[in-house]
């Protein structure tokens, strides 16, 4: 616990000097509500040491990462079976990073930096694409040349979906790098986040 509860304090249990209080959390209340409870020990070679990678878990928290914000395909787009969707994302440290930040716990300090690595995009048509970067965006220069990075052509209408629409679900991979501050231990794991979309797919009809 940091800072540690003052000797005598309901907090701190039966702590002695010398000891040091720990806060245990386990979420095996009712309905999976945590239950805390306070252990304490002597302070030296046998109290355990904090494990970094849950310190980075923490600093992952505190950067509230989210799943990507979509430009592309929007719900009152208009789109057509046999043109090409180009699929991009707006970035922002929270949506797509990079975004770094530090957290502390039992006398460790770990920095944490997330970045989105690649995104994959369901398209509710029973296929999906992956895109290592936000995608490009459209502009009306570009006529009905495919996406150079990042998109998507339907072959069939989204009038048997329900409502009438594809449900797009734009899934990101983000990497996390950390180290402890000072030097010394470093690690990555994965964080996955979602977003998704509806979008209706129609067809051109030829009037004569």
């Amino acid at each position: 616990m940091d800072p540690q509860p003052p000797i005598g304090s309901m907090l701190g249990g039966d702590r002695e000097p010398g000891q040091v209080a720990f806060q245990r959390t386990c979420k095996n209340g009712p309905d999976g509500t945590p239950v805390y409870s306070v252990i304490v020990a002597d302070e030296g070679a046998d109290v355990p040491a904090m494990d970094p990678v849950v310190v980075a878990h923490q600093a992952v928290n505190k950067m509230k990462l989210s799943g990507p914000d979509i430009a592309s395909p929007r719900p009152a787009g208009t789109y057509v079976v046999g043109v090409p969707m180009w699929l991009w994302v707006n970035p922002s440290p929270t949506t797509f990073g990079p975004n770094t930040t530090s957290a502390s716990a039992g006398g460790v300090t770990v920095t944490a930096t997330a970045k989105v690595t690649k995104i994959v995009w369901a398209m509710g048509d029973g296929s999906s694409v992956t895109c290592n970067g936000a995608g490009t965006k459209y502009a009306a220069s570009y006529g009905k040349q495919e996406s150079p990075t990042c998109g998507h052509t339907y072959s069939r209408t989204s009038a048997s979906q329900t409502q009438g629409e594809y449900s797009v679900t734009a899934t990101a991979m983000w990497s996390v790098s950390w180290q402890v501050n000072g030097g010394g231990e470093t690690g990555q794991f994965t964080e996955i986040r979602q977003t998704q979309e509806q979008v209706a797919i129609g067809e051109l009809q030829v009037v004569r």
